[in-house]
């Protein structure tokens, strides 16, 4: 039955000291967790991302007998803003510009990603085509300056809304949503640049 119980009721029971809900709580967060230390570290800095992982359990191991439930933060979200701190820390020591970059912005409503085909489950000729276009989404995440790049994989890969990213990302709501929108239009541009080639070549 603990496998039904919330996070914060889980992370309750560990730091009252039931071992199998930590086990609990790492099964269900260690895959999105790590993904997200890895691909906001970029392919650079993709050697620290164990290591930033483990730190982030560690943390919470020793925050076992302080932590409390907060009301308006879930546990999901306590535990992404450990693992971004700790990243954000790891690039400023390997010398990494933590910028925002916000100078550019393309406005236009009809994005390249339309032209995507609408499922490859219904088309099998076309998987070729998404595994690329796959590869090339996460170039595109490479070379976004890496507080926007957080910005969307929280949002986008781990489902966070933007009153959830303000504190893993310690900003203003305003500043978030800037952030996401300037991401969002980089990626447009980038993915667009690439799908126009990609559907003449590979569609029919």
């Amino acid at each position: 039955m603990r496998d039904l119980l919330s996070d914060e009721a889980l992370m309750q029971q560990f730091c009252a000291g039931n071992k199998q809900a930590f086990e609990l709580l790492y099964a269900r967060h260690e895959k999105p967790l790590y993904l997200y230390v890895r691909r906001v570290l970029g392919q650079s800095l993709a050697a620290h991302a164990d290591d930033i992982f483990q730190d982030t359990w560690m943390k919470l191991v020793d925050t076992a007998t302080t932590w409390q439930a907060r009301e308006n933060a879930s546990f999901k979200t306590w535990l992404f803003t450990l693992a971004h701190h700790r990243a954000i820390d790891v690039m400023r020591k390997n010398g990494r510009e933590i910028s925002v970059d916000e100078g550019w912005l393309d406005d236009d409503s009809e994005s390249p990603w339309q032209q995507w085909p609408a499922s490859a489950a219904e088309q099998p000729e076309q998987q070729a085509f998404w595994r690329k276009a796959g590869q090339q989404l996460l170039d595109c995440l490479e070379g976004l300056p890496a507080l926007q790049r957080a910005a969307f994989l929280l949002h986008h890969e781990d489902g966070l809304s933007l009153e959830e990213m303000t504190e893993i990302l310690s900003a203003e709501f305003e500043t978030v949503k800037s952030r996401l929108r300037y991401a969002l239009s980089k990626l447009r541009a980038c993915m667009g640049a690439y799908l126009h080639p990609m559907i003449e070549k590979d569609l029919p």
